[in-house]
């Protein structure tokens, strides 16, 4: 697998997890209960985590070769 293929990958892992968390939200605005709502809150910002890191490592992957990128050095060893 190329890296080309493997941003295609994170992309469409990212979209998965942006429609999760848009689920999530709005079943936590109809939830009222304070136990589940710290769940789910819990929950989305796992997600979200998730999906920022999805995001950034598709777009690594998509520019590793071009010349001028600078890589985040999150990434970088």
């Amino acid at each position: 697998m190329t890296l080309m293929e493997l941003s295609v990958e994170y992309r469409a892992h990212a979209r998965s997890l942006d429609l999760r968390i848009c689920q999530l939200e709005c079943w936590l605005e109809r939830t009222e209960d304070p136990d589940a709502r710290n769940q789910l809150q819990e929950r989305i910002k796992l997600l979200a985590t998730m999906l920022r890191e999805a995001r950034e490592l598709a777009v690594l992957t998509e520019r590793y070769y071009d010349r001028g990128y600078r890589r985040n050095a999150k990434y970088t060893i």
